[in-house]
């Protein structure tokens, strides 16, 4: 038997029997071992190793609640792994959760948190008809479907007899003649300053 094995075993066992000064060693050891292991595996998993402490501390805890749990007449490792694997995976979620969660906004999320104030918007409406005005009939259609009329990619596919391909590629462009529009060469008379 494996003497790490053999000494945490015997130190849940002694638990059993009230010894707490045999459980915290063994608590101690364990989160030593565990910083390494967890720190290591966050890096391979692309994630931050930031919440290092945080996942050992879960881990701690649930082999505290469930230490009841364990068979003494068997073999301590596969349990103790059993319990850390799960709460790994489970933090390992959450923190991919969280991070994918910043960067994937919708483009109803990008519109709620730019929303122009009340007082704004009418000017805003004018400039912006001016300017969708300014665009190729294809574009101008797909940019007041989306964006005036807020239909999603398919209802504007489907009004404007358009696969939802052709309505982003017509999209993007319009957002990019839009945006040079917006911001025109150094050598155009609208770029120099009066």
């Amino acid at each position: 038997m494996d003497p790490l094995e053999e000494r945490w075993a015997a130190a849940m066992r002694a638990e059993r029997r009230g010894d707490a000064a045999a459980y915290q060693r063994f608590l101690a050891e364990a989160a030593t071992l565990f910083r390494r292991v967890v720190h290591n595996r966050l890096g391979r998993f692309g994630l931050g190793t930031a919440e290092t402490e945080d996942i050992v501390q879960e881990i701690l805890i649930g082999l505290h609640t469930k230490r009841h749990t364990w068979d003494p007449g068997r073999p301590l490792m596969p349990w103790l792994h059993g319990i850390a694997r799960y709460k790994f995976l489970d933090a390992a979620r959450k923190l991919r959760r969280e991070a994918s969660g910043t960067a994937d906004l919708t483009i109803d999320d990008l519109a709620d948190a730019l929303a122009a104030p009340e007082e704004e918007r009418e000017r805003a409406l004018v400039d912006v008809d001016r300017h969708i005005a300014q665009l190729p009939a294809g574009q101008r259609g797909v940019v007041r479907a989306l964006a005036v009329e807020g239909l999603s990619p398919q209802a504007t596919a489907r009004q404007l007899n358009l696969s939802e391909g052709s309505v982003r590629v017509l999209f993007h462009r319009a957002l990019k003649a839009l945006w040079n529009a917006a911001d025109p060469p150094a050598g155009d008379e609208r770029g120099r300053k009066p």
